[in-house]
């Protein structure tokens, strides 16, 4: 099975709003990156608009021909912009207004039944809709038969950073294969994101069962040196 590759854009947009500028441009990243084998891209919209904005997600959604992933946090807001710009898939992460970064996995027993109502709204809409959530068997046991999720995306934060750091990561890797698995059994969709560098990634294509990998900081950062064309082969030659 060929494992696609998604490749989140958002800091792109964090270089161009460091200065407040029109470059460099996140819908030039996308539709290179589309020219250059990307199988899918994400961009992640956030309360407080740190990177991606309206117009780029506008913009981005009518140009794009490759199907465009959208990660929002679970907000009225979000659901009445998801609802207009129907992107082909949705992503559903917990957000912290003062985090750096998505520190974990969604708490699925928050809110429940309004979760529930969105996930429900943006399927009737015609967007496949996933979530951001940690290994676990209880949680994606609810992703399938509570929220009824298309597919599920594993948080990848923490065997990402043991690796990096050199460090055992070998139960980290024993809980998500085993979780990955058991989505397998449910018929769920297992994508795989957070902190993936190369010597991650290499590590977690072990696990069959993954089918998507979405990977935007270091790849965003690495294209500084090596281009964004070598850094998508780099990820593409690695995974499959």
């Amino acid at each position: 099975m060929r494992k696609r590759l998604g490749v989140n854009i958002d800091h792109v947009a964090t270089v161009r709003n460091a200065r407040g500028e029109t470059y460099p441009s996140p819908l030039k990243a996308a539709l290179l990156s589309q020219k250059c084998g990307a199988d899918s891209i994400t961009i992640h919209l956030r309360e407080d608009r740190r990177h991606i904005n309206d117009k780029d997600l506008k913009d981005i959604k009518s140009k794009l021909k490759i199907p465009l992933n959208l990660e929002i946090a679970s907000t009225k807001e979000m659901l009445k912009i998801a609802l207009n710009h129907k992107p082909s898939f949705i992503c559903i992460v917990p957000e912290k207004r003062k985090e750096v970064t998505t520190e974990g996995g969604l708490n699925l027993n928050y809110k429940k039944n309004f979760l529930k109502k969105i996930i429900n709204q943006l399927q009737k809409n015609g967007s496949k809709v996933s979530l951001f959530i940690e290994p676990n068997i209880k949680d994606i046991k609810l992703a399938k038969k509570y929220f009824n999720c298309n597919s599920i995306e594993i948080h990848t934060g923490k065997i990402c950073n043991l690796i990096n750091g050199n460090k055992k990561y070998q139960n980290e890797f024993s809980k998500i294969k085993k979780a990955v698995n058991y989505a397998n059994t449910l018929n769920l969709d297992v994508h795989a994101g957070h902190g993936i560098t190369y010597k991650s990634a290499k590590i977690l294509k072990r696990i069959n069962n993954i089918k998507e990998f979405n990977i935007g900081h270091f790849l965003i950062g690495e294209s500084i040196f090596l281009g964004l064309k070598k850094c998508i082969s780099n990820f593409k030659k690695i995974i499959n």
